[in-house]
């Protein structure tokens, strides 16, 4: 059972550092991930993509499958 921090998490949330979207990717959120992900490109065209990544990041850190 791995929940709220677990090493998939941190894992998943250095992923989502790098590239928004990639962890939650990683965690077989595929919805998620390419919302996240388009978002993010979007955004940051518009230099709000900051806003998007950091959700990634802390999403991805957050994700309990539990629920």
């Amino acid at each position: 059972m791995s929940g709220q921090g677990s090493g998939g998490n941190v894992l998943a949330a250095l992923c989502s550092f790098f590239i928004p979207g990639l962890g939650q990717l990683l965690q077989g959120r595929v919805f998620v991930a390419i919302i996240q992900f388009i978002l993010a490109a979007v955004l940051w065209i518009v230099l709000m993509g900051w806003i998007i990544h950091l959700w990634s990041i802390i999403d991805a850190a957050k994700f309990n499958p539990n629920r």
